[in-house]
């Protein structure tokens, strides 16, 4: 397995290009599965889940032509294969958007149950229970989830708790359902407005995202599309911490400050100064003193908690104590334990980490245990003395381009070494 091999202390300067938000990128190239017409999506990263799910949409029958590294050209007029095999879906959590696709279109689909991190259950009930409200048959044999239906109908559908890619799913299913759809207690991340606007333009009519009430009225057919994904709103938010715990200044470039208020508000008030253009670009600085400040991940447009790994990092070198609640997953920590052994002071408490810092951090080999966890780590390792090695860096590779590449760029030293 490959590992990172990192030269910590080092100041950071100059320009990092942010790539496509692979959170959106995954359920638009699920959507490319519910018309026979060509579905073209720019701006696609090139990270390990998006060679997963084009594996997934290849194997069900879709063609997926890559004329550009960011561009993917998908056509799903020729699928015979409804069945998401165990030895992707257990990669790559997202694998499930295929369900709701697949049987609001060809009226069957078999899922195996997902994988992914390893931070706490995620399960997908929510998802079966929507379409069973929408008439489908859902069986679940060996670990498979069988859905049948001979055509969709439209339901009132309320989530328990806010989930975002049973929302997507839902959408999905809903766009070529007979009747209307309303999901009450919908997600209302940009990445789910991002999807409604390509399915908008296959011919979808969607109203309300981006509001807990979302409306969907089912039409017959769905047309292709030319859609440029959203930039990484999680990639962004990684930079502005990677220039923060660094004491350094960099520049974002085609970045969406809109997507990450609450990102952005926390780090000024930590000490972080971060300056807006009108042209997708952030310019941040962390030279200045920077504060201990309590943050707990709430949905959005709340803190994420895909930017809690990386928070907590930087609050081991802020001035005073500071605490970090998560209250999405249950199992979201795997990280504190690593950051201690480069000298971090975090002490556990239930579902909330107590820092006090500014705390000396020493290079130290560590392990990464999922996709937000490395990024936190690599972070750290930038901040430390000393070399930092960190290890099953394949778990960054899932959601962040080339990332090692981008931090050479801007005068990190760091390395790929490979296993």
């Amino acid at each position: 397995m490959d590992k990172f091999r990192i030269n910590g202390g080092k100041r950071l300067s100059g320009r990092v290009a942010i790539s496509g938000a692979k959170n959106s990128a995954l359920p638009c190239l699920a959507a490319a599965l519910l018309t026979p017409k060509n579905v073209t999506l720019r701006n696609v990263p090139y990270v390990r889940d998006l060679i997963t799910m084009r594996r997934l949409l290849e194997d069900l029958g879709c063609t997926v032509l890559v004329p550009e590294l960011r561009t993917h050209e998908i056509n799903a007029g020729t699928v015979e294969n409804f069945e998401a095999p165990y030895d992707l879906v257990k990669t790559m959590r997202a694998s499930v958007l295929a369900l709701g696709p697949l049987v609001t279109r060809f009226g069957e689909a078999h899922v195996s149950l997902p994988g992914g991190c390893a931070i706490g259950q995620r399960p997908i009930e929510l998802h079966l229970m929507a379409l069973e409200k929408m008439g489908a048959k859902i069986e679940l044999q060996n670990g498979i989830v069988k859905a049948n239906a001979s055509r969709l109908r439209g339901a009132d559908i309320e989530f328990e708790t806010v989930t975002v890619t049973g929302t997507e799913n839902l959408m999905m299913a809903a766009v070529l359902a007979q009747g209307t759809t309303r999901i009450y207690n919908a997600a209302c991340e940009p990445e789910i407005v991002d999807l409604a606007n390509l399915l908008t333009k296959m011919g979808a009519r969607i109203e309300g995202t981006g509001t807990p009430t979302v409306t969907i009225t089912g039409v017959d057919a769905l047309d292709g599309a030319d859609h440029r994904i959203i930039p990484d709103r999680i990639e962004t938010g990684t930079f502005l911490i990677a220039a923060a715990i660094t004491r350094s200044g960099i520049e974002l470039n085609n970045c969406e400050p809109g997507h990450l208020l609450a990102v952005i508000e926390k780090l000024q008030k930590v000490g972080v100064k971060i300056e807006q253009t009108g042209d997708g670009t952030l310019f941040v600085s962390g030279d200045g003193k920077l504060r201990g400040v309590d943050v707990a991940t709430a949905v959005y447009p709340g803190f994420p908690t895909d930017m809690q790994a990386q928070y907590l990092a930087l609050m081991t070198q802020a001035e005073g104590d500071s605490v970090v609640t998560e209250s999405i997953f249950e199992n979201r920590f795997l990280h504190a334990s690593e950051l201690q052994r480069l000298g971090a002071r975090i002490r556990m408490s239930g579902h909330s980490a107590h820092i006090h810092g500014p705390a000396p951090l020493a290079g130290a080999q560590l392990i990464a245990s999922d996709l937000r966890a490395s990024a936190s780590l690599v972070l750290a390792g930038l901040a430390a003395e000393g070399e930092t090695w960190i290890d099953r860096v394949y778990h960054i590779d899932r959601g962040y381009e080339r990332i090692e590449e981008k931090l050479r760029g801007v005068g990190a030293e760091i390395e790929r070494v490979k296993g």
